[in-house]
Order: structure tokens, then C-alpha cells, then sequence
């Protein structure tokens, strides 16, 4: 599935903005099921409650604050520090180098950047393994967003503040639609990136997001694709 890029619509692009999980690498890889088992077991041991009462509560406080620690902090005063270095203490090996999709990043013009919600530590150890790390400007993770995640307006501010990007000289990547929505309004194209080979009976699993579809400018399930096509056509039109 790939909304094919119109051309006009990344001819000016200097700031590429990528999510991370899910986003720069494919859902099916199941890397971020390791981290979601380990958020689980966190809240079961810091609340002593059974695995499924703790899932229940793991999944309300991601829908109720934006994220899972979030929600810890707010309710329950927990190091935050702590809880990333649990969480994503996991095997990358899950990942398999990417080389076609590193081509295709280092291709686009202008900056590249990881905006995401976990850390930096965590960006960086899967940017590595996927082989694209050297290719971004830098990583804005949850610590840089002093611990506020998107959706939230001020995250996206403060990340447009620190690199000086401009709304519409950049494009978002994103898995999650309702954090398409700030960018929207600060002029990004926005691209969302879907489970592959998705269908709308796969909306549970997507976390999907109906009220967001006008915030939503292409969606794809092959982010290396979809970023060949655009470069392809940069070409063509430059040969022209």
C-alpha cells in the first residue's frame, strides 16, 4: 500500500522528521512487542498486581497521558530514568540491517531527524542495528521533550525551536495519526506509516486514529519505497 508522493509536495523539503518505532522500522519486526511486555511486567512489579490487571492499567495510562510513563509519573512519582532503562533493555537483534533503506535516507536532501518518545539511548541502539544512524542531524527523544510526549503541542514546539525548522519546508513520518495532527498545523506534509499489507480489521492492533484522517496528506506500509519514489522523481524532474 503506498499513496504515491506527489513531487510538488517534497520539492522543497529541507527537514525530514522521522518517528521512530514502527515508523523506521516495520511493525511486523515486533521489536516494540518487547518493550510493551516490558512496560507490563514494570507496572506489575511496581504495582504487586497480577499481568493482566497491570496490562489494563499500562494501556489506560498510555490513552489517558499520552504514554505509559507519563502516566507513571503523574500517578504514581516514578524515576523515569528507571523506567527506560528497564523498558528498553531488549534484544535489537530482532532487527536486521536495512541497506536499502539507508540508501534511501541519505539520498533526501536537507536534514534528517528521529523524533520520538522513548530515549536517545534507545534511537540510537536501533538506528544502529538498522545501519541508517549516521545519516540523522540528531535525535529528539522523550528526555529533550523534558518528559512530555507528542501528541502534546509544546513538544513539537520546543523540537521546531531547537533545530529552527520551518513547518513548511518539513515532512513528519509517524505510525500514530493523532501525532500527526501538530505538525499539520505547523504546515509539515505529514506521511503516516501503516502496518504492512494493512486492512481497517487491523485498526486494534494500529491503535488507528478515524477523527485524524484530514491531518493525514499520504500513507504508505514501505517507508523505503515511498522514499525511493520521492527521490526517483526528484531525479526525473531534475534530468528534464
Amino acid at each position: 500500500m503506498t499513496n504515491r508522493p506527489d513531487p510538488a509536495r517534497f520539492a522543497h523539503v529541507t527537514d525530514w522528521v522521522f518517528d521512530l518505532d514502527n515508523t523506521l522500522y516495520p511493525h511486523h519486526s515486533n521489536l516494540f512487542s518487547q518493550i510493551d511486555k516490558k512496560m507490563t511486567a514494570y507496572v506489575a512489579e511496581l504495582l504487586n498486581m497480577p499481568p493482566d490487571e497491570a496490562r489494563k492499567l499500562q494501556k489506560d495510562l498510555y490513552r489517558d497521558h499520552g504514554t505509559t510513563l507519563n502516566g507513571l509519573i503523574e500517578r504514581f512519582n516514578v524515576d523515569p530514568d528507571d523506567f527506560l532503562r528497564v523498558v528498553h533493555d531488549i534484544d535489537y537483534s530482532w532487527l536486521k540491517p536495512d541497506p536499502d533503506l539507508s540508501e534511501a535516507i541519505k539520498a533526501l536532501p536537507g536534514r534528517k531527524f528521529i523524533f520520538t518518545n522513548g530515549d536517545r539511548g534507545h534511537a540510537e541502539r536501533t538506528a544502529a542495528q538498522l545501519g541508517i544512524l549516521d545519516h540523522f542531524e540528531d535525535i529528539f527523544d522523550i528526555v529533550a521533550a523534558d518528559l512530555t510526549p507528542k501528541p502534546a503541542q509544546k513538544t513539537y514546539d520546543r523540537f521546531v525551536e531547537l533545530h529552527e525548522v520551518a513547518g513548511p519546508n518539513a515532512v513528519m513520518f509517524e505510525d500514530l495519526a493523532r501525532n500527526l495532527r501538530v505538525p499539520k498545523k505547523l504546515g509539515m506534509t505529514t506521511v503516516l506509516i501503516v502496518p504492512r499489507n494493512f486492512e481497517p480489521d487491523f485498526s486494534e492492533i494500529w491503535e488507528s486514529d478515524p477523527d485524524e484522517k484530514d491531518d493525514v496528506d499520504f500513507v504508505t506500509d514501505n517507508l523505503t519505497d515511498f522514499l525511493q519514489s520521492i527521490m526517483k522523481k526528484d531525479a526525473a524532474k531534475t534530468a528534464s
